[in-house]
């Protein structure tokens, strides 16, 4: 008995990692898809974001699949990337600056454009 709870506990274990790492997973996965080394080297890319919320996640998860490398700033546990958001405006997470093109919500379109 002792041992099929520990079975089902490892494999919700299982699904839970791989849901979180999915973007990772996939880039490896699914390599064609990632953005070019040029579009990468020049990618100056900015999250303001929560931990919490699942647009954060979504553009997380965009920005690993797409190899995009990105710099996060937590607004709930950082006062410094609070005052940085409010100063951007504020209004909704998740917003990202890049390349100083401000996008406010998950945008993979905005994103892959301001990368151009």
């Amino acid at each position: 008995m002792l041992a099929g709870i520990l079975k089902k506990f490892l494999l919700i274990l299982l699904v839970v990692v791989v849901y979180q790492n999915w973007g990772k997973i996939e880039r490896v996965l699914n390599p064609s898809q990632v953005v070019s080394e040029q579009t990468q080297a020049k990618a100056n890319v900015v999250l303001y974001a929560t931990e919490w919320c699942g647009y954060c996640k979504l553009t997380r998860r965009f920005l690993d699949q797409k190899g995009i490398p990105y710099q996060e700033f937590d607004i709930e546990k950082n006062a410094e990337a609070r005052k940085a958001y409010e100063a951007l405006g504020g209004g909704g997470i998740p917003i990202i600056d890049v390349n100083g093109t401000l996008i406010r919500g998950y945008d993979p379109d905005a994103i892959l454009g301001a990368l151009k």
